[in-house]
């Protein structure tokens, strides 16, 4: 079971069918949609401001989720990818995105739906990643829209891809 641990008297709450992997640390007040999975090594650190999450959103290996104190809250919508070794910290992240592996995604950034993060990518504070697009680079900047292929075939099929992932694990 995932490190789960009650800070300032607020406790982590999942929603329905979640998957928490053993070494997933999960604190405060963080608060899941249902389907959603927290991967090995994953950090989601609701001491300092708030941490939600919608349905099908899947956090992978070695990502870390945080607030700035009594500043800027995390916001994370529905079907979001955040991938291998990214940060998010106190931004907003909308429905349908995927956050590559590594990126980073600062304060009161607000990443519109159905757009991609690209790995190593940095998404300066305040920055508005515009829906539909591909966001890359060191700052982050747009490189292209986002066609059918990449929202059918990356953004929803990795968010789907998690949700079967998991229910190889809570079968074991």
């Amino acid at each position: 079971m995932a490190l789960i641990k009650t800070i300032l008297g607020k406790t982590p709450a999942f929603g329905e069918n979640c998957f928490l992997a053993e070494t997933a640390t999960i604190i405060g007040d963080v608060v899941t949609g249902n389907d959603c999975s927290i991967w090995y090594g994953a950090v989601l650190r609701g001491d300092v401001h708030y941490i939600r999450l919608g349905n099908n959103t899947n956090v992978q290996d070695n990502a870390v989720i945080h607030a700035t104190y009594q500043k800027s809250p995390t916001n994370i919508g529905n079907n979001v990818t955040i991938a291998h070794g990214a940060i998010v910290h106190g931004c907003t992240i909308h429905d349908n995105v995927m956050i590559g592996m590594n990126a980073v995604v600062l304060d009161e950034a607000v990443i519109e739906s159905n757009s991609i993060v690209a790995a190593g990518s940095v998404v300066s504070k305040g920055t508005r990643v515009e829906s539909g697009t591909v966001y890359a680079g060191i700052p982050a900047k747009k490189i292209k829209d986002i066609g059918p292929e990449l929202l059918e075939g990356e953004i929803k099929r990795i968010a789907k891809a998690y949700g079967m992932y998991s229910s190889w694990y809570k079968e074991v």
